[in-house]
């Protein structure tokens, strides 16, 4: 296999109202394929999320999935606008360009950062964490807190859809 660079070709899901900003690290090949967020039919994202606030929520189509979002405040992006990575594997990534995360915090009134997964956390870490948002100018209103979750990728096996939910009920469900 061999590096690709490949650049994020797909948009935030936010709006004014949302609280929440959850943040990959990169789009696996198959959500780049289908051109939206966690579209490999074993990660377990939307199973998590459906579980905790609408375990009746219809989750089939682009559509519903950005509905549920909006519904529940949820902003939904990825830290890493382009890099070069073999396939889908985040241990690879390198030569990151990030996104503008401040773009999302200055629209919206985030109260939580969530990173899913080591990698979108450290990367957050390194290329995001020191970003304050134009709105925010000269207030001294802090950074919303940033939260490490366990990854809901299938390469995370040891964590069961349950235990997931558990970890991320703790921070989504406040």
């Amino acid at each position: 296999m061999e590096y690709t660079h490949a650049a994020h070709t797909f948009g935030p899901v936010y709006d004014t109202h949302s609280r929440f900003l959850i943040l990959g690290s990169f789009p696996s090949v198959k959500s780049r394929e289908i051109n939206f967020y966690y579209g490999h039919p074993q990660n377990r994202f939307w199973n998590v999320l459906r579980t905790l606030l609408a375990p009746d929520a219809q989750l089939t189509t682009t559509d519903d999935k950005r509905d549920f979002l909006r519904l529940h405040r949820i902003a939904l992006w990825d830290v890493i606008a382009s890099c070069d990575i073999l396939g889908s594997s985040d241990s690879s990534i390198r030569n990151v360009v990030p996104n503008d995360i401040s773009r999302i915090l200055a629209a919206a009134p985030i109260q939580a950062i969530l990173c899913n997964g080591g990698k979108s956390y450290d990367l957050f870490q390194k290329y995001c964490s020191t970003e304050k948002p134009a709105a925010y100018g000269a207030s001294s209103a802090p950074m919303p807190p940033v939260y490490k979750l366990p990854s809901t990728s299938p390469a995370n096996a040891a964590w069961s859809l349950e235990r997931l939910a558990g970890a991320w009920e703790k921070v989504l469900c406040v």
